[in-house]
Formats: C-alpha cells, structure tokens, sequence
C-alpha cells in the first residue's frame, strides 16, 4: 500500500485509541465471518441461540502475512535504534552527506549552490504534488517545477522584488496549464499550486538571496551567513533533540507532534543561542549579544517550520512526505525547519549586517 494511501500510516487529529490486536487464524477467516450466518449457529441448537462467545488466541509476536489493520506508529512494532522513533544511524548519514555537499558548494564554489538551490526546489515540487494528491487535488507538476527553477534564479541574481515576481508567474502558468481541463480543475487546484510553490521554492529562494552580498572585505560573507543560519537550525534540533529524549516531561503540542516538549524547545533555543553567537562572532564579526538573539529567533521559526510540516501531514493522513532519504523521509522532511529559518535569517542578517 502507498505511503499516500490515506488509509494508512499514522492516525491524525486526536485519534490516541490503539487498533485490537491481530488474533492468530491459519485459515486467514476472522471468526466473525467464520461463524454460520443461518437461522442457528450450530445445527444441534435450536433457531435463535445466543452466538457462542469467541475466545481470544494468544497473541502471536507478529501479526501473520496478509493481516490487514492500521496501527499507529510505534505500536506494536520492533524497538528501533532510538528513543526519538528514527533510524539514527541512517539518519546521521544522510545528514552528514547533505551537510558535506552544501559546505562544499558553498565554500569551493557559492555557484554550485545556485544548483544544489534548483534541484532541491525541484524534489520539494514533486513530493508536495504526490503528498496533495491524496486530497484529489492535482498541482501541474510541470510548470511548478519550471517556475521552482525561476523563481531561484531570479533570487540568486535579481533579489527579493523578482522573487516576487517570479512567483506570480510560476502560480499563474500553472493555472493555465490547468485551464486545459476546465475552469472546475482551476477552482479546485489553486490553492494546493499557490501551496506548492511557496512552500518550498519560494522560501527556499532566500537561500540565494542570502548568499549573495555586497562585502568588499570578505567574499566569503555570503558563503558564512548560510552556514551560520544551517548551523543555527542543525544545533537547534541537536539540542531539541537531547533535551527532548533525556528531559522531556511536557508536552508541547500534543495534538500535531506528541513527541515535542517544552524541555526540548528549552534545549533547542539554548543550544542555537549559544552556538550561534560564537560562529557569528568569529565568522562575520557580529557581536555577541545579535548573536544570542539570532539563534534564539532561528531556533523558534524553525520548531515552527517542523510544527507546520507536521500539521500538514496530520491533515494529508502521512506520515513522510516520500522515502527519498533513509532515516529521514522525504526531502521536505528534512527542510521543515530551514524552509522557515532561511527567510527569517535573511531579514535578521540585513539589520545586523546590512552589507
């Protein structure tokens, strides 16, 4: 079954209740439906006899092949490598080798970003589009690709006023592309396609923008402010993440993400605080006290970003947005937090450092 079938994968809303265990049956018949459906259940009993009360099995360790039921996530389910639900050292590999390809665009050769910037504006148009199916919506995937790419480009070299513009186009090509099926499919597609296009390339377009600078001192400004930003995010879930498995006590929002917790958004602002004013220091010369509130601030809009993600995948009834990186999901996944921190760093970096 797809990870997009909507009936499958993690209960959304408030639904806490866990399914009945599977009850072991070699024939594959549940016992409703093997009981006779006739005028008496057994043909030495009279007509109208109580139905005989089914006595459970025991249990088996794994629910036999071709069993069908939804269960939540972690249920019933083999201890995995971590206490946060994740495969850890998938997940770290996978980080790691994202983390090493962005510092090396970055540092070897900033254009090479304007690249890694397309291709994965491009990923987050084609997982969103499968993820809003699931609704029966249909984004063209076409023009929203398309429009990803130009949108980043004319961030990288035009700024924030041809951003703009360049998602006017992209929206209003992709309605006309849907115009071809009616002006019902326009109605209907709309809002998921202003969705696609701003949640991810559109945002993500301030990555661009961010490293681009008018430094004559250091060629590299540009290069540190997205490192101190990506920084910033990662030490935020590094110490969300700790405080979280090893402190957490109370709930933060139960009802989108019942893993966080008011003790790891604690550890999430003290760890981007505290990391954040030292790089930003040493690497752009900013002085202590902006540094605190930098990672303060990035630290909150990028526990939002993961709250937003969650929500909306609450809402889509999955549980990531696609299975593109072990450990992690989908790309957009793992962008949950950036895609809010990019936009926000960018305003906070033309205050502090206005070159």
């Amino acid at each position: 079954m797809s990870y997009l079938d909507p009936r499958a994968g993690q209960a959304s809303g408030d639904d806490t209740s866990v399914p009945a265990p599977y009850v072991y049956d070699p024939s594959g018949v549940s016992p409703a439906d093997s009981v006779y459906p006739g005028p008496a259940w057994h043909a030495d009993e009279p007509a109208g006899a109580d139905p005989p009360v089914a006595v459970p099995m025991t249990v088996p360790d794994q629910a036999p092949k071709g069993a069908k039921g939804k269960r939540r996530a972690g249920k019933g389910q083999k201890e995995g490598p971590s206490r946060a639900g994740r495969n850890l050292p998938a997940a770290i590999g996978v980080g790691l080798s994202l983390g090493v390809l962005v510092l090396a665009s970055l540092l070897i050769e900033p254009r090479a970003l304007l690249v890694v910037l397309v291709a994965a504006s491009g990923v987050g148009v084609w997982e969103m589009t499968r993820a809003l199916s699931v609704t029966g919506s249909r984004p063209p995937l076409v023009p929203l690709i398309a429009g990803s790419a130009l949108m980043v480009g004319l961030a990288w070299w035009a700024g924030p006023d041809a951003l703009a513009i360049g998602l006017l186009v992209t929206v209003g090509a992709a309605m006309l592309w849907r115009l071809a099926d009616g002006v019902a499919a326009v109605k209907r597609d709309f809002t998921p396609t202003v969705l696609t296009a701003v949640y991810g390339p559109f945002l993500l377009s301030f990555a661009a923008m961010l490293v681009q600078t008018d430094s004559s001192e250091d060629s590299k400004a540009g290069a540190w402010r997205v490192i101190c930003t990506l920084a910033a995010v990662v030490l935020s879930d590094t110490g969300g993440y700790a405080s979280g498995v090893f402190l957490g006590k109370h709930p933060m929002a139960p009802k989108i993400s019942p893993k966080k917790s008011w003790e790891g958004f604690a550890g999430s602002m003290t760890a981007a605080a505290i990391g954040s004013s030292a790089l930003l220091f040493f690497l752009l010369d900013v002085p202590v006290y902006w540094g605190l509130l930098f990672g303060a601030v990035i630290s909150v809009v990028a526990v939002l970003g993961d709250l937003a993600e969650s929500m909306l995948k609450r809402d889509l009834r999955i549980k990531d947005m696609s299975n593109l990186l072990p450990g992690h999901g989908g790309l957009m996944d793992r962008l949950d937090s950036i895609l809010f921190a990019v936009p926000t760093a960018y305003l906070l970096f033309s205050i502090i450092t206005p070159s």
